[in-house]
């Protein structure tokens, strides 16, 4: 089961390669379960790569790190590694990577909206130790590779009620007895503005854009996610905008002025004033700092599936 493939890019410069789920009812069941070697060889991928998906990796064993949003963090099994879409990672220099890779879309957790907010918020750590919970974590996931496997009568909503529980322990493994809270109106607007900006693209939106797409008006999407977040909306795509340049200097070989383009700017002068206001050094000068794992175009690190994409 390869569950992974990748979008080519049309650049002559290299981007990111960008990882689609691939399971074959992706519309009745966008979700896949499995070890290193069932997912297929792209779940070691060692250079950065965002996903159209989301990904939970249950790391039982292996040494290296794992990267996530340019943040290396040792691997020290067990723990959890938790993927949003629109993130770029990668694993570092890893070796005998064991465990489980849980693969889904966002449809998968219709009926629990919530885990949606409690995913990103699980996913702002490269890894997560799970003390207690190692056991029952482990238990769940191989009780969900078990019902994936078998396919028995019901085993939609089983995969998809032992999901929500997997992100319930997850939590709990981060803070003791914390439970994912019911969102309020402004709470569930603001995890899906920030959903939205997000994605790969989403800072090339503006508000009135994401606010349509939403479908509420500009003054009521600053207004709620003003009140949920303490910051505006303006104020988010900015810090979503420094991100993705971020990433992009530091994980690619795009020129200044086309990672000013993917980060939004059309003046590549103005993205240099933006850049060093909100990080205090400019796009040359923070690439110079950071090492980073550069994919080499040359290498066919991917397969892709003839029928493309």
């Amino acid at each position: 089961m390869d569950a992974r493939r990748t979008t080519p890019t049309p650049r002559t410069t290299p981007d990111l390669p960008l990882h689609r789920l691939q399971v074959p009812l992706p519309h009745l069941l966008p979700f896949a379960i499995g070890s290193f070697d069932a997912i297929g060889p792209l779940s070691r991928a060692n250079f950065p790569h965002r996903h159209s998906f989301y990904e939970i990796v249950h790391v039982t064993g292996g040494r290296g790190a794992h990267a996530l949003d340019l943040v290396h963090r040792s691997l020290a099994p067990p723990q959890l590694c938790v993927i949003t879409p629109g993130q770029v990672h990668h694993w570092a220099d890893a070796e005998e990577l064991t465990g489980r890779v849980v693969l889904f879309n966002e449809d998968f957790l219709l009926g629990h909206p919530q885990d949606l907010a409690a995913l990103r918020a699980l996913a702002s750590k490269p890894a997560l130790t799970l003390g207690e919970q190692a056991g029952a974590i482990g238990a769940l996931l191989a009780d969900m590779e078990h019902e994936y496997r078998t396919r028995a009568p019901g085993y939609q909503g089983v995969l998809r009620a032992s999901l929500h529980i997997l992100i319930v322990r997850a939590l709990r493994a981060c803070v003791p007895d914390e439970r994912p809270a019911v969102p309020s109106r402004p709470a569930e607007l603001a995890a899906a503005f920030t959903r939205l900006i997000a994605r790969p693209g989403g800072v090339r939106h503006s508000v009135a854009s994401t606010a349509q797409e939403l479908g509420v008006s500009p003054g009521h999407l600053q207004t709620l996610v003003k009140q949920a977040t303490g910051r505006t909306p303006g104020g988010l795509i900015r810090r979503q905008q420094t991100l993705e340049a971020k990433r992009l200097l530091a994980c690619t070989d795009l020129t200044i002025r086309q990672v000013a383009k993917e980060a939004g700017f059309a003046d590549p002068a103005y993205f240099c004033r933006f850049f060093r206001r909100e990080t205090g050094m400019t796009p040359g000068e923070f690439r110079s700092r950071v090492d980073g794992n550069h994919h080499d175009p040359r290498i066919m690190s991917i397969a892709v599936a003839p029928d493309g994409p």
